[in-house]
């Protein structure tokens, strides 16, 4: 347990330390040495960052077992990202083939970012999202395939706000309201309807037969 904890509490920076030494290898074209180092970091924190990847000052990976941080990975300033994040390709682009992720922005534990497109600043994704398109700044994304569900007017957040990841809206149960909302109108146009048909068969049989001999 003293082992495990230990890990955990030393993969946070060490991984940063170590990505900064396997960059500098990786610029100056020491391709074999840079991956050395990178593969090395990998096994000793659980996180995987290609040596090709750029990231900004005061990024924080907390708990960051499971963490791949593609090469073509743009990462700015203030990031926090979460366990089992994945900032990666699909596999069919060439060149840049992973995301840019902009500054202030929270990636909640196991969500993906897979694609060439810029995640603006102060945005947060929430735990498990997939997200496959850009997404604009000062946004909160959730859901498979990742949705805007909510677009503040805040130019940076607090750190309360960045930090929350519960209260997240839910766009299935947004969805489902509406529904609600839109069967239970439609229920009262029935009723209405079939109230207007009852008062019209009422006074057809109320009425004489005409033109019977």
């Amino acid at each position: 347990m003293q082992e495990q904890a230990g890990n955990s509490f030393i993969s946070k920076p060490v991984a940063i330390i170590y990505h900064r030494i396997a960059h500098w290898f990786y610029n100056r074209k020491m391709y074999f040495i840079a991956r050395w180092i990178s593969q090395r970091a990998r096994h000793k924190t659980g996180i995987e960052i290609h040596p090709g990847a750029k990231i900004g000052r005061r990024v924080f990976i907390d708990h960051g077992m499971g963490v791949v941080i593609g090469e073509t990975a743009e990462i700015g300033d203030d990031v926090l990202i979460y366990q089992g994040v994945t900032l990666g390709g699909t596999g069919k682009e060439k060149g840049k083939r992973h995301p840019t992720i902009g500054n202030n922005v929270l990636i909640g534990a196991g969500a993906k970012v897979l694609g060439p497109f810029k995640v603006g600043d102060n945005t947060k994704i929430g735990a498990n999202a997939v997200v496959l398109r850009e997404v604009e700044e000062n946004s909160t994304v959730v859901g498979v395939p990742g949705r805007v569900v909510r677009k503040e007017k805040k130019e940076k957040p607090t750190v309360e706000e960045q930090l929350d990841q519960i209260r997240f809206p839910d766009p299935l149960a947004m969805q489902i309201c509406s529904l609600e909302a839109k069967i239970e109108a439609l229920e009262k146009k029935l009723a209405e309807y079939e109230r207007r048909l009852k008062e019209y068969e009422a006074l057809q049989h109320s009425q004489p037969d005409q033109g019977r001999v």
